[in-house]
């Protein structure tokens, strides 16, 4: 049998699977895709299309509001309008109409709580995140410690003996690059949490063209596969949290400012939010899930790239003063200026102090140095020259790089000022020819990358199988 009819007969058993077992199988909701354990009895337009009550009544609902008589009108005759039918809809749809179903949890007694014994200690955390982040030991030491202390307040409740525990959202300043999304997407992978990821840029005051503040929890929501109990204990992360500054010097509606961070104040200490199922927009026909965002952790990051300015304007006027009066200048060349922020700059910089003051942990991440890019090539556990190593090693290669080389590749990512991220793309550019040739020749049993090889003064040193490998300086 071909390849084509054996995916073919796959294919028919996995379609005709669930129909023979419905004890083991579940219908999907076409609008809304959540299985009918969740939706209650479907609605079966036809064999392989059904529709939840839910779907099915808001459909209506909108088909309704006109109070328009579609039975008079002939949808044929109209401009720009195509029917079909339902039949031919049934060609159009995902093969997959149905899912198994979950098993039940915890049958035999009450539903489970979160168990405060599961969360690992700070120090835990912290190692675990040092195997694969480089450098950064404050920031690491710091959500170690709020991600601790944040799990704990959900286990504990929000009011411990009568002690209203505060949430432990956290504002992360950094420059691009170096590493703030990488970081929150471990810590969200190690803890095995839910984790959403908004671009501030996007965001918009409600009703105005862009994403609203809530559609970062439909996100966080479809995360949790659409469970509502684990969304409500996941993390959101918001990048590029500067740009959404309030505006200086103007007379209009500042909708994607300003106004973007009053309307986060209540998604970061805690609202019930309505959110729609299966979509960004509460427009869409689809239910809604009422989310409570008090123990969803909210981190906040971004580069803030004129903050150094007013750090260093504040720090000048405090060494004019007195005897200081000679060290006026002395911040000018300083690295790492962001470790003195203060709450009064993010301030001057244009966050409301009420949007700080939801922020409670706010840290930062030092910009990465030449030695820490030559690190995050080869010490992480899943760092980028280890991959490569892997996929050469499945064709039998051994693949190395000499110290000349990666200081190279490190120097070429500081020029381009876009931190690690860089990395990925020299390290590919000059991969891809050697991943191409290799497989042409099964003589081949090591390739070395050089530093004249980066540079372009030459190519990778190529040795044969059985011939001893030469030691290869630079």
């Amino acid at each position: 049998m071909d390849i084509e009819n054996k995916d073919t007969e796959q294919e028919l058993t996995k379609t005709e699977q669930p129909e023979n077992d419905n004890n083991e199988y579940e219908d999907v909701c076409f609008v809304c895709h959540r299985p009918e354990s969740k939706t209650g009895k479907m609605i079966h337009l036809t064999k392989d299309i059904s529709i939840c009550p839910e779907c099915m009544q808001r459909t209506m609902d909108m088909m309704n509001k006109g109070n328009v008589d579609y039975s008079k009108m002939d949808f044929s005759k109209m401009p720009n309008v195509s029917m079909i039918n339902l039949s031919d809809l049934q060609n159009m749809i995902p093969k997959r109409q149905k899912v198994k179903k979950k098993a039940p949890e915890n049958t035999g007694g009450p539903k489970k709580e979160f168990d405060i014994r599961s969360i690992p200690a700070p120090h835990r955390i912290k190692a675990s995140l040092d195997e694969y982040v480089i450098g950064q030991e404050k920031a690491k030491k710091v959500i170690s410690v709020a991600v601790y202390n944040h799990y704990k307040r959900v286990a504990a409740g929000a009011e411990a003996d009568g002690i209203e525990i505060e949430k432990s959202n956290m504002l992360m300043i950094g420059p691009t690059g170096s590493g703030k999304t990488y970081l929150v997407k471990t810590l969200a992978r190690l803890l095995d949490v839910p984790l959403a990821i908004a671009d501030a840029t996007s965001l918009t005051e409600a009703g105005y063209i862009g994403d609203d503040i809530e559609s970062v929890l439909s996100k966080l929501l479809a995360a949790a596969d659409n469970d509502v109990e684990k969304a409500e204990r996941g993390i959101v992360f918001i990048d590029e949290i500067d740009k959404i500054a309030k505006k200086k010097n103007t007379n209009q509606r500042d909708v994607s400012g300003e106004s973007v961070q009053q309307g986060m104040l209540k998604l970061l200490e805690g609202a019930e939010v309505e959110v729609p199922v299966g979509a960004n927009s509460k427009n869409a026909m689809v239910p809604l899930e009422t989310i409570n965002t008090k123990n969803i952790l909210f981190i906040c990051g971004g580069a803030f790239p004129d903050l150094e300015d007013i750090i260093k304007e504040r720090l000048n006027k405090q060494s004019s003063i007195g005897f200081r009066a000679d060290l006026k200048d002395k911040y000018d060349h300083e690295k790492n200026l962001l470790r003195q922020v203060t709450v009064e700059d993010i301030r001057t910089f244009g966050m409301i102090p009420e949007f700080i003051g939801r922020l409670p942990v706010i840290y930062t991440l030092d910009a990465l140095t030449e030695e820490m890019m030559v690190r995050i090539l080869k010490e992480p556990k899943n760092a980028i020259l280890k991959q490569y190593q892997k996929l050469l090693a499945l064709d039998e290669v051994k693949l190395d790089f000499t110290d000349g080389a990666l200081g190279a590749i490190a120097r070429r990512a500081m020029e381009k000022d876009t931190g690690a991220r860089a990395l990925r793309a020299i390290i590919e550019d000059f991969m891809l020819d050697i991943m191409y040739e290799i497989p042409k020749d099964d003589n081949i049993g090591q390739v070395t990358i050089t530093e004249d090889y980066i540079e372009h003064r030459g190519g990778p040193v190529i040795t044969m199988r059985g011939v001893p490998a030469l030691e290869v300086q630079g």
